[in-house]
């Protein structure tokens, strides 16, 4: 499941990349490293709010965390998180 996560994560950044949202790059055997640590503090993902001004708040890691083919992967608190960011942002599910 993990390698289907980071593929799917991959695929959005080059998606937001081809909207001009700038992400640091991150290396696959980091990124669950990665999306475990910006999921359990307050920091956004990278690019959160060049996608939300854009219109593609489903390209962040967070739509991407709370999708119920990766929901397994992160803790409640983390899919929470995600969640509060989505929809204080306006998140349209």
């Amino acid at each position: 499941m993990e390698e289907k996560f980071i593929a799917a994560w991959v695929s959005a950044r080059e998606k937001a990349a081809g909207l001009g949202v700038k992400t640091r790059p991150i290396a696959a055997e980091e990124a669950m490293k990665s999306a475990h640590r910006c999921l359990s503090g307050r920091r956004l993902s990278d690019g959160f709010n060049a996608l939300k001004d854009k219109g593609h708040l489903e390209l962040t890691l967070e739509a991407i965390a709370i999708d119920k083919r990766y929901t397994g992967l992160f803790s409640d608190e983390e899919a929470n998180e995600a969640l509060t960011r989505l929809l204080e942002a306006g998140y349209k599910f």
